[in-house]
Parts: structure tokens; C-alpha cells; sequence
């Protein structure tokens, strides 16, 4: 196991500034995001989250990724309870830990593909050959060897989307998370992304939140969502 949701309860406040409005947070409502979600995640799977928007996929990933932390319940990576965690700590889980793939790539437009998969490996601590070796190898394995001095404005959508996926695993994380990694991509591109993922999950954990339903095929099991409970486990 590698992540594990225990009847995961995550509400927000609505609303706006209680000093300016003349109202405390109690007086608020509350939104119900995510309610009572249980998930264990295994290294060498793949997980698809699949809901219509607003059903909880995206705050499910971003408490796996260790981006938010629950209201109620306990969302446990590498075997640590992430409420537990400072956020200099869960910074330094999702550097050694956690893979992101994000929808809209966030890639810096000044640098190169190389440089932008290197970056994680700066944060580590990691010598310029060592991060220059590492980052050629990962874009090598993705199929972009040859457009590593390309920055993102030369490269296509998918291209993007690779560099990305290689920036994700620049730290050899144990879990990838991915939100609707497909989306911006045509139906070619979008298969050959498709085939890199599968590929990640021969030796660690991926989740993937998509509305896709070819996406959401590669998936060993698919969790599917609806107004932030779990209506279907895959079990």
C-alpha cells in the first residue's frame, strides 16, 4: 500500500470575510466537497476516478498529492497521516514521494524541456550532471530525446504533456497523480499518452481523475464519484 482515505470527510466554508460582512465563519455554510470516501491505493496499479464535475475527484487527488489535508478521517502516503504533517513536510513528501500531471501542463515557457523535468531535482539537492543526466534519461524514455533544448512554445500539446509526465517522475516518486491528463489533447495524442502511463504503473502506484471514458480503460480499477460519496469501488 502505498495511500490509503479512511472515511474521508472535506467541507469548505462559502462565503466571503467575516470582518467585512459582519459575520463569523459559523454563520457560513458549509459545502460538502468529499463524504465519508475510504480508498486504498497499491503500488502497480492504476486507479481511474471517474464523476461529473463537482463529484469530489479533483479534492480526492489533491488530498492524495498532499495538497489539502481532510476535515475528518485520515489520508495516510508512505505510511504518514498528512494531517499530521506540517506543510514544510508535506512539501518535502510530495518532492520525495509524489508525482503531479497536471490538465494544463505548467511548464515555464523561458526554459527548455530538459531544464523544466530537472527542476524537482534542484529542490533535492542534486549536481547540475547528475540533474542533466537524469532529466536526458527521463525524456529519452518518453520519447523526447531529440527536442530536449525545445522549450514548451516549440513543442506540441502532447509533447507538453510529456515533458510534464517526465518532470513527475524526475524524483522517482512511488505515486503518480494525474487530473484529466488528456484533456487538452486530440484522440492520436491522447492514446500515446495513454501508453506512457500504462507503463508507469508496472512498478508504482498511478490515479488518474478523468471524465474519459478511453482514459479511464487503462484503469486496473475505476472509482466512481457523484456528489462526493463513492457509488462504485471497482472492487
Amino acid at each position: 500500500m502505498i495511500a490509503d482515505c479512511e472515511n474521508v470527510t472535506r467541507t469548505y466554508t462559502r462565503g466571503g470575510n467575516s470582518r467585512f460582512f459582519g459575520s463569523s465563519s459559523n454563520d457560513r455554510p458549509t459545502v460538502t466537497a468529499l463524504e465519508d470516501v475510504s480508498l486504498t491505493v497499491h503500488r502497480g496499479e492504476i486507479i481511474g476516478l471517474a464523476g461529473p464535475s463537482g463529484s469530489g475527484k479533483s479534492t480526492l487527488l489533491h488530498l492524495l498529492a498532499a495538497l489539502d489535508t481532510p476535515t475528518d478521517g485520515t489520508v495516510t502516503v508512505d505510511g504518514k497521516d498528512t494531517s499530521t504533517l506540517s506543510g514544510r513536510e508535506r512539501t518535502r513528501l510530495r518532492l520525495t514521494t509524489i508525482g503531479i500531471v497536471f490538465q494544463r501542463f505548467h511548464l515555464l515557457p523561458a526554459l527548455s524541456a530538459k531544464s523544466n523535468v530537472a527542476l524537482p531535482l534542484v529542490e533535492q539537492g542534486l549536481g547540475k550532471r547528475a540533474r542533466h543526466d537524469r532529466a536526458t534519461d527521463l525524456l529519452e524514455k518518453v520519447g523526447l530525446g531529440d527536442r530536449a533544448t525545445h522549450k514548451p512554445g516549440e513543442l506540441s500539446g502532447g509533447e507538453q504533456q510529456r515533458v510534464a509526465i517526465a518532470r513527475a517522475l524526475a524524483t522517482d516518486p512511488d505515486l503518480i497523480i494525474a487530473d484529466e491528463p488528456t484533456g487538452e489533447l486530440d484522440t492520436e495524442t491522447a492514446g500515446a499518452i495513454l501508453e506512457v502511463f500504462e507503463g508507469l504503473a508496472n512498478d508504482r502506484a498511478v490515479v488518474v481523475a478523468s471524465h474519459d471514458d478511453p482514459t479511464l480503460a487503462i484503469a486496473d480499477r475505476r472509482i466512481d464519484l457523484q456528489d462526493g460519496r463513492v457509488v462504485s469501488n471497482g472492487d
